[in-house]
């Protein structure tokens, strides 16, 4: 796959990695059922960006990307 690191551009790479890599953001993924559900709950608690200043709402996020790398349905163990 071409594109950035990966994925298909900096945005999808950089919300994964977000997601992935940043607890409070890992956890509040996993009571999520997919990236859209993710963004409206960010929405709700005010984020409306990652740090990196990429919206959460993207148009060129590739959602599918996200959702098959950060929204398997697996239960987080704490």
């Amino acid at each position: 796959m071409s594109g950035y690191n990966g994925y298909s551009n900096y945005a999808t790479w950089n919300v994964v990695l977000w997601i992935l890599n940043h607890e409070g953001y890992y956890h509040h993924a996993a009571s999520c059922t997919d990236y859209n559900e993710f963004i409206d709950t960010m929405r709700e608690l005010g984020s409306i960006e990652t740090p990196d200043n990429v919206a959460w709402n993207d148009t060129g996020i590739d959602r599918y990307e996200v959702d098959e790398a950060c929204f398997t349905g697996e239960v987080v163990n704490d």
